[in-house]
């Protein structure tokens, strides 16, 4: 079995309605998101997928979020944008992606909302 792991950046703030405490007020983070593939089977170059391609991928769920308030956007307006909901929302957009062939599968997401603070995410199989 193979892995990939990509991480990208972004920034963006939220706040988190109704938290009984700071956190409640808007806020910013610089996020980093560790995104992670495996899979049994590698193409005719001997990869499991081009990590220029995963990036790609990524890179343009990531734009949907970059240097936003993500309270306003609409996958947010009904849950709160917390790392949690976040590494969900980039695992359900990745997954209907096209690169992501039948050999290679999510992993997982791992969001951190700091150097110190993150959360993954994983699929049950």
């Amino acid at each position: 079995m193979y892995e990939i792991t990509v991480i990208v950046e972004f920034e963006a703030a939220h706040r988190i309605v109704d938290y009984p405490g700071k956190c409640n007020r808007l806020h910013g983070h610089n996020w980093s998101v560790e995104v992670t593939v495996a899979g049994e089977t590698l193409n005719e170059l001997g990869m499991l997928i081009d990590f220029r391609d995963l990036k790609v991928e990524v890179n343009q769920i990531i734009d949907k979020l970059d240097h936003l308030y993500l309270n306003e956007l609409d996958q947010f307006k009904v849950q709160n944008p917390t790392a949690e909901n976040i590494a969900r929302y980039i695992y359900d957009e990745l997954k209907q992606r096209p690169a992501l062939s039948d050999n290679v599968c999510i992993r997982s997401i791992k969001v951190w909302e700091s150097p110190k603070s993150a959360v993954t995410y994983y699929a049950r199989n």
